[in-house]
């Protein structure tokens, strides 16, 4: 079949297309996620009771590399079962318990792979005059929504913003890398970002010598945390102060990175298009994404 590894892994620009990851950094990858994979199956067969011995039974058509390579194909291209099944060679009920069983240990892999800011770990970067009171370790919060299907009788996924139903996920990025260090659980479209923000608890796990900056959903973090940042407000009946023009385009140039990111990680169409799990694993699906972001080459904001 043209979607099993070994074929596909000799068409690298393909291959690349496919899952977002060159063959090498998949290669990588998978040397890290493929022990938590056996660890999570051996848990599953494990903890019930059998009348026939493990590894009994008919052979998975897959290896257990395939596994991950079908999952990643999901999480990037967002086919259907049956069209993924069909790449495969297997039925699309196997694609769905492969899913199934493979996005939580995607899910874990992303989490370990993130990491606040250290405050004993100096980085040298430069960054305007006028945002000279931002620390050197800072971290930028945004959030994204994706579209969904209408839960039957409920509106409470409707946004005003977006005139759709959706769910709405914060990223949080390392200012200097534009490294993914933070993903909130997924929240109905209408959640305001700044209550996001507080519900997550992001703040009472930042450091206290981080900053964090966001857009002008977040004008209350100045209130919050010592170190908040956000755009110059517009002053009510009165003309935009030049020298706030100038500081809110500077400001602007420093937050860039996490909507480059959030870009990256909207690449993967199950973050882009209407959502057809009803909502399920939402955020375990955007762990997994940023997980593989993280594993994407990187930008510097400096």
């Amino acid at each position: 079949m043209i979607m099993r590894y070994e074929k596909l892994s000799e068409h690298p620009n393909v291959f690349q297309k496919c899952t977002g990851l060159t063959v090498r950094l998949f290669d990588q990858w998978v040397d890290e996620v493929l022990p938590l994979y056996v660890e999570a199956e051996a848990r599953r067969l494990s903890q019930r009771q059998r009348q026939r011995a493990l590894g009994a039974g008919h052979p998975f058509e897959l290896e257990m590399r395939d596994h991950l390579l079908l999952t990643v194909i999901w999480l990037r291209l967002y086919p259907n079962h049956e069209v993924l099944g069909y790449l495969f060679g297997i039925s699309d009920s196997t694609v769905s318990r492969l899913i199934e069983r493979v996005l939580p240990v995607l899910e874990q892999s992303g989490r370990d792979g993130m990491r606040l800011p250290d405050p004993g770990k100096k980085r040298r970067r430069q960054l305007p005059e006028l945002l000279a009171d931002i620390p050197e370790l800072s971290v930028i919060v945004d959030s994204f929504e994706q579209r969904v299907q209408r839960p039957p009788g409920d509106d409470s996924h409707y946004s005003g913003k977006k005139k759709q139903h959706t769910l709405k996920s914060q990223v949080v990025v390392d200012s200097n890398t534009g490294r993914i260090v933070d993903v909130s659980e997924s929240v109905p479209g209408p959640t305001a970002d700044i209550k996001l923000l507080e519900d997550s608890r992001l703040l009472d796990r930042l450091p206290d010598a981080v900053g964090i900056g966001g857009d002008l959903a977040y004008l209350k973090l100045a209130n919050l945390r010592r170190y908040g940042f956000s755009p110059r407000r517009k002053p009510r009946g009165k003309d935009r102060p030049p020298e706030d023009v100038t500081y809110n385009r500077a400001f602007s140039q420093f937050r860039i990175v996490v909507e480059q990111t959030i870009g990256q990680m909207r690449r993967f169409q199950s973050l882009a298009m209407t959502d057809r799990n009803h909502r399920r694993c939402h955020s375990a699906r955007v762990v997994a994404v940023a997980g593989l972001v993280n594993r994407l080459p990187r930008f510097s904001s400096a």
